[in-house]
């Protein structure tokens, strides 16, 4: 599994990967405890100036954040539903923004470093915690959040090149069955370098 880190230079990439951690968790926090649509605006601003500091191609950031959109046109509509337009607004505002940040984190931090940040801080608990296994769980999370957005990508295309449309059923079975040959690809390569015990 190749990470989704796009080399750079900018500030961004250069922040200690322990750091951005840190801010991620900050920022995600607030954008899921806000409720009001000026100030999840002003995030979004927020956001979207962290990825121009990141100097990321807007091509690459859209590939990132676009998969949500499919899961948003059936979330929102059921929202606006049962809690108003704004409670679906503020859902799919949040839902977007976390999204991205996650983005911006994979982007700009290569999994080695996420690895070595995990590490440095669960040093002082080595002693109850495994640090190693503790960072890799951590980097296969993180990066395994773009993989099922490719999954959900590659299925939608190949639907659109058979001239298919379909069901939401339709669309789910065949990501499901990938995702899950995907991780079992996955526990295979892990129990080779053994990381089964």
């Amino acid at each position: 599994m190749i990470g989704v880190f796009h080399p750079g230079t900018s500030l961004v990439h250069r922040a200690p990967a322990l750091l951005k951690l840190g801010v991620l968790a900050v920022l995600v926090t607030v954008v899921a405890l806000q409720v009001s649509l000026a100030w999840l605006g002003a995030a979004s601003v927020l956001v979207v100036a962290l990825f121009g500091l990141a100097r990321v191609p807007f091509r690459l950031a859209w590939r990132q954040v676009a998969p949500i959109l499919w899961v948003l046109a059936f979330a929102v509509p059921v929202q606006v539903i049962f809690g108003g337009w704004e409670t679906a607004a503020v859902m799919a505002v949040r839902l977007l923004l976390a999204v991205a940040l996650a983005a911006i984190y994979t982007l700009t931090t290569p999994v080695t470093a996420t690895l070595d940040a995990m590490q440095a801080l669960l040093r002082p608990l080595r002693r109850w915690v495994d640090a190693d296994r503790v960072g890799l769980a951590l980097a296969l999370t993180i990066r395994c959040v773009p993989l099922l957005a490719e999954l959900v990508r590659e299925v939608l295309e190949a639907r659109r090149a058979r001239g298919v449309e379909g069901s939401l059923i339709a669309l789910a079975v065949p990501v499901i069955v990938r995702a899950l040959r995907t991780a079992e690809h996955l526990g295979e390569a892990l129990t080779a370098r053994g990381f089964d015990d």
